[in-house]
């Protein structure tokens, strides 16, 4: 079952927080029995509880961020690519942020089974954590893949990608720090391309769109639609 979010706060950095759509809907999806142990066991080690306060990252995670540059994963799904990313670079801290707790539970496994200490997960709304936690110029980057593509016309408001919050990102991340999005909607892409393009912190990496990055690891659901002629855009832009 379904539990609808209405218009509730526009992304603003003011004393009054303005209303802004929510990107999500919260479902009660079913947590498996392993899923629940991880999220039990793992999250009083990895997880970082929403405060409306700014959080300093170089203590969540025990390094500065001149030795480790920190960069932000907004919904996460299941976590396999979160996992594989910060795995194969331990030079980088990540924070992966995720409403959803079967996501959550299933990234604290894959954490756990493979020893990462390099990843720390906030279960919250974005938009909130980037308001309230995340202080100015800090971020090295941040990952948004495959996001939610509303593809009913009139739930286009709802995408994640809109202009306050990639200012909002963008006034996270230090200068020549980037915002990696990835999409299999050709429509949602170009209107990511559009919103990023017309920021004026951020400057494309690319012509247009971007090869994907090395680190971006293949999804086995990428792959199997590859193979059907399916298509997937990158886009890449960096803050000036």
């Amino acid at each position: 079952m379904a539990e609808a979010l209405e218009n509730i706060d526009t992304v603003g950095e003011t004393d009054h927080p303005r209303r802004h759509i929510r990107s999500y809907v919260l479902r009660q999806g079913r947590v498996s029995n392993a899923q629940l142990r991880y999220f039990e066991g793992m999250m009083a080690e990895i997880g970082v509880p929403y405060v409306p306060a700014p959080h300093n990252l170089d203590t969540v995670f025990g390094r500065c961020a001149e030795v480790a540059p920190k960069i932000l994963e907004i919904g996460f799904g299941m976590g396999e690519t979160s996992a594989t990313i910060a795995a194969a670079n331990p030079q980088n801290d990540y924070l992966g942020i995720e409403v959803h707790t079967p996501g959550v539970g299933s990234l604290c496994k894959l954490v756990a089974e493979g020893g990462l200490t390099n990843l720390r997960i906030v279960q919250h709304d974005a938009v909130d954590v980037l308001r309230e936690m995340i202080q100015p110029g800090i971020l090295s980057g941040a990952h948004i893949f495959f996001p939610d593509p509303w593809p009913k016309k009139r739930h286009h408001k709802r995408r994640l990608i809109q202009p306050p919050l990639v200012a909002l990102l963008a006034s996270r991340l230090k200068p020549g720090g980037y915002i990696h999005c990835a999409t299999d909607w050709e429509e949602y892409a170009r209107q990511m391309l559009e919103v990023l393009s017309a920021e004026p912190l951020l400057k494309n990496t690319a012509p247009d769109f971007a090869p994907r990055p090395e680190y971006r690891p293949l999804t086995k659901f990428e792959q199997r639609g590859l193979r059907l002629g399916h298509g997937v855009w990158d886009v890449v832009f960096r803050r000036r």
